[in-house]
């Protein structure tokens, strides 16, 4: 059977796909993460948010309802060959999302997020952009990023964590962010890595399967899941020096707190990595995100002239 005809659902020839299914496709419980992100460029500019509220609301579309929205799309539709054998209940190859209303939406919201972009600033038009491009990178051939563990978990940390922070502290300030807050988006970007390496343990069997060479499928669980909280326990440590550094201790040993917390977590994790990524990409996650809000809230107050 082509993947052609099961986009048809049993017993009907729908023509257009139903406001379920698109919310489906669009996978709401994806957007939290770049919309934080976002939410944390925007404190750490350290501007008043007076006069720049309708940029707030608009960005934050941007991040999760646009873009986060588009590149679930996209990936849904390339692929939907696998998904087919794999995941049928999916919008698309379970006919819900018919014909290539899957594609359609995909470019479409492509094209919204670009424009919605261009009327939030130049920065931020340009992040925009790149954003959509690793989208589809990630997801389409030739590129199909996802392929690879390690290009797919880093243009995914990026996308969801560094490029909206960018983006929230740009719109803000209209202008290129101060380099401080450049350097957490970097920093929690490289650690946001650890965490997509951790996304890929609930699919390792999948992964094996179809010739993806997620981290834990090339590494093992053992290694991987070692990996995986090196690389979010490494640039959170940087981050507390840099706050020190910067001139806000509280802050600092806010984050170190968070820190000390994930690691009295990782015993758990480490000692069972299989049973246990999804508790930790759970709990270590929230306590990562927690992180980046103490520290934009620092950097914020520094550039406002606060005090830590």
């Amino acid at each position: 059977m082509s993947v052609n005809s099961t986009l048809q659902p049993p017993g009907g020839n729908a023509l257009l796909p139903s406001p379920r299914a698109v919310i489906e496709l669009f996978k709401p419980i994806t957007w939290f993460p770049p919309v934080w992100a976002f939410g944390c460029g925007v404190i750490s500019a350290g501007v008043a948010f007076e006069g720049r509220w309708w940029m707030v609301v608009l960005g934050a579309m941007l991040a999760g309802p646009l873009v986060c929205a588009m590149s679930q799309a996209a990936n849904d539709w390339c692929d939907r060959h696998v998904d087919a054998i794999n995941e049928p209940h999916r919008p698309i190859p379970s006919g819900r999302m018919p014909g290539r209303w899957g594609l359609y939406l995909a470019l479409l919201w492509s094209l919204l997020s670009l424009i919605v972009a261009y009327f939030l600033g130049p920065w931020a038009f340009g992040a925009g952009i790149v954003a959509v491009l690793c989208a589809w990178a990630y997801s389409a051939e030739p590129l199909r990023l996802k392929r690879s563990g390690w290009w797919g978990a880093t243009v995914c940390a990026l996308c969801y964590e560094g490029l909206p922070w960018f983006t929230g502290a740009a719109i803000m300030t209209g202008a290129l962010p101060d380099p401080r807050v450049l350097m957490l988006a970097l920093l929690y970007s490289l650690g946001a890595v650890g965490i997509m390496i951790l996304n890929d343990f609930k699919s390792v069997e999948g992964d094996r399967a179809l010739g993806i060479r997620s981290v834990p499928v090339m590494l093992g669980f053992d290694r991987a899941a070692a990996l995986a909280c090196a690389l979010m326990i490494v640039p959170q440590s940087v981050v507390i020096l840099a706050l020190a550094w910067w001139g806000a201790p509280l802050h600092s040993l806010g984050v170190g707190a968070l820190v000390l917390a994930q690691v009295a977590l990782m015993p758990t994790f480490l000692g069972r990595p299989g049973e246990k990524a999804i508790w930790y990409n759970a709990t270590g996650t929230l306590l990562y995100v927690l992180g980046m809000l103490v520290s934009a809230i620092a950097v914020g107050s520094l550039a406002a002239g606060g005090v830590s």
